[in-house]
């Protein structure tokens, strides 16, 4: 039985963990706070700081691990995949140096830029306060301004949603340099997008790139898209493959930007092999590269990885093998929603420590998937951290069908600090998007 490592503790994680289980492997994790999901499937679980590179080696080494797979972003950025490969271990998540197509945002835009590759937006690169401001002031203010390096989701602020003015964008380009706001005293500013945006997965092998159903993922805190940014409220996915305000060429286009852009890596010495992460802005001129991401989206898992029906550490090993041609992965023709349960105070200042109260058969009796993320269990009982706490996914024939399982499912989902974003996935926000997107396209 091949033993397979998940690195990390969030949902996202979880949901990876139930993926590997299925495919009748060897479950072993790593994971910096106690997932009751996870450790009820694992083999064995190592609590620990993800990021620690030598401790993850020495844990996957001392276990024998045949395959690793890294749910986050830090690990990669700290290295951990280049580590585990120099051990012999084979790892289904892009190196180092791969990853920077998301640690990196600047180096993201000039590689579009170097290699030609559409759906790009006009940005650049500042340290200097000054400079930005005259880029912010050509550009008439209509901009997003990005720190360079992580935030968890959380660091773009955009015109319109974020600041009013000019003066402010400055203000806030001032504060990331200053700050150093993920990591490093830069900032990048970007053309402001309008439109629709919408996340596509695929998983890739250096070369060939299988694309999986798109999802659109809510950022922002509070119904009708109000309130700051998050690292994702919840997500869901049409039965289609598609989404309701997008078409199949659409899709397409932004399936052969990915591509285009795995193909720059390897040009570049940059070999891509994993899941690769494109979330796209739908214009009224097509879809427009937000960001890269390295590795599978948090909450968009969870509305693919229950509907895969191939074998998924199958599919990993062809990653790492090159051999993704060979595989046939096909999907459920099922609709998703996937709504997260958070701690109140999230994305401002959340309660942490707080008692949640779970009925996991109710959830499974709804016909529900519930997936933990950043909580922690302690003589049984499960708490609350500063982070998102769990996700509840429904799934059905139609969109307002997995709405209602999902909400039915949260009704067994209780604590006095919680707060869940209830409009995702309703028909009401649904026809919105389908109106702007008809709006910008004439």
């Amino acid at each position: 039985m091949m033993k397979v490592l998940v690195i990390g503790g969030g949902a996202r994680e979880h949901t990876i963990c139930e993926a590997v289980k299925r495919s009748d492997a060897e479950l072993y994790s790593i994971m910096k706070n106690l997932n009751p999901g996870i450790r009820r499937i694992a083999r064995d679980f190592y609590l620990h700081d993800e990021t620690d590179v030598e401790k993850v080696t020495e844990y996957a080494v001392s276990k024998n691990i045949d395959l690793a797979i890294v749910g986050p972003e830090a690990p990669e950025e700290a290295g951990i995949t280049n580590a585990l490969r120099e051990k012999g271990i084979a790892v289904a998540s892009p190196s180092k140096e791969a990853a920077e197509i998301e640690t990196n945002k600047e180096f993201m835009r000039s590689l579009m830029e170097r290699h030609g590759i559409i759906g790009t937006l006009k940005s650049r690169a500042f340290s200097d306060v000054r400079e930005a401001k005259k880029f912010i002031e050509m550009m008439d203010g209509e901009v997003a301004v990005k720190p360079v390096g992580l935030t968890g989701g959380k660091g773009v602020k955009v015109a319109g949603d974020h600041f009013r003015n000019i003066e402010e964008a400055v203000k806030y380009a001032e504060e990331v340099i200053t700050k150093k706001i993920g990591g490093e005293a830069r900032v990048l500013i970007e053309e402001k997008a309008v439109g629709e945006e919408f996340t596509i997965q695929a998983f890739c092998d250096g070369s060939t790139i299988i694309p999986t159903p798109a999802v659109q993922d809510h950022k922002r805190l509070l119904p009708g898209d109000d309130g700051p940014n998050t690292g994702g409220m919840g997500s869901y996915s049409d039965a289609s493959g598609l989404l309701p305000f997008m078409d199949r060429n659409d899709y397409e286009e932004a399936v052969s930007i990915l591509q285009g852009i795995v193909e720059a890596m390897g040009r570049e010495g940059r070999d891509y092999r994993g899941v690769i992460y494109g979330q796209f802005m739908l214009t009224g001129e097509g879809p427009k590269v937000i960001e890269i991401n390295a590795r599978w989206g948090d909450p968009e898992a969870m509305n693919i990885l229950p509907l895969l029906k191939a074998d998924f550490v199958d599919i990993c090993m062809a990653m790492v093998e090159g051999k993704l041609s060979r595989k046939r992965v096909g999907f459920e023709r099922k609709s998703t929603v996937c709504k997260y349960v958070v701690p109140e105070g999230y994305g401002t200042n959340p309660m942490a420590d707080k008692e949640i109260f779970v009925d996991e058969n109710a959830i499974k009796k709804e016909g529900g998937q519930l997936f933990y993320a950043s909580v922690n269990e302690r003589d049984g009982k499960i708490y609350t951290t500063r982070s998102r706490s769990l996700a509840v996914v429904g799934i059905a024939d139609r969109i307002e069908e997995a709405e209602k399982i999902c909400e039915k499912c949260l009704e067994h989902v209780k604590g006095e600090h919680i707060f869940i974003r209830h409009d995702i996935g309703k028909k009401e926000l649904i026809q919105k998007r389908i109106d702007h997107m008809a709006m910008l396209r004439g």
